[in-house]
């Protein structure tokens, strides 16, 4: 039986970052942005801003009650400029990987969407927990909540692996790309209101 499913409060915070830490300690994208040097620190640092500087007042974010699964959305209503103000500190964390991290938003921005759309910032499961269904669990709610506002929904993938998942819920590819500085491919991916 899957855990439930809730929006997340502030007391979540440490073991939601907990589990993007564990699920994204080898993922291709923030391996190329962000220095072995401290790389999980690093990791857990960049996840943390992410929840509580954007997730918890700007977006939504859903948690399992176990928190084996977290997923954070930016909405339509998001500002922008919260993601500005983290700009200092994301430097910060990159390190001497800071070029290629601002490489990496260069090109793909011409890749997102200009209009209103829900984006799946992070999502992830606790390796020990993964394949029971808790990732679409905790995605679900946000898709729900884009269709409600006739809005698309979009995100970001360095796994190839990911592509046939996140087409099963309805997302397409809309751009595979080289990322810079020997970095991994990255596939854009939308998906209309249902």
């Amino acid at each position: 039986m899957l855990p439930d499913i809730r929006e997340a409060t502030p007391a979540d915070i440490d073991a939601a970052v907990a589990t993007l830490q564990a699920a994204f300690i080898d993922y291709p994208l923030t391996r190329h942005t962000l220095p072995d040097d401290g790389h999980p620190e690093r990791l857990a640092e960049f996840q943390r801003l992410l929840l509580t500087d954007i997730g918890l007042p700007h977006g939504r974010i859903w948690v399992s009650s176990d928190h084996s699964a977290v997923a954070m959305w930016t909405t339509p209503a998001t500002d922008a400029a919260a993601f500005a103000a983290l700009g200092p500190r994301l430097g910060e964390l990159a390190g001497d990987r800071a070029a290629a991290a601002s490489a990496v938003e260069q090109v793909l921005a011409p890749h997102r969407p200009a209009t209103p759309t829900w984006f799946l910032s992070t999502v992830g499961v606790h390796p020990a927990s993964q394949g029971r269904g808790l990732g679409r669990a905790v995605i679900e709610p946000g898709l729900r909540a884009a269709d409600a506002e006739n809005a698309t929904a979009y995100l970001e993938t360095a796994l190839e692996s990911n592509v046939r998942r996140y087409e099963r819920f309805g997302f397409t590819v809309t751009a595979e790309v080289a990322l810079p500085d020997n970095g991994p491919t990255a596939w854009t991916m939308h998906r209309p209101p249902q």
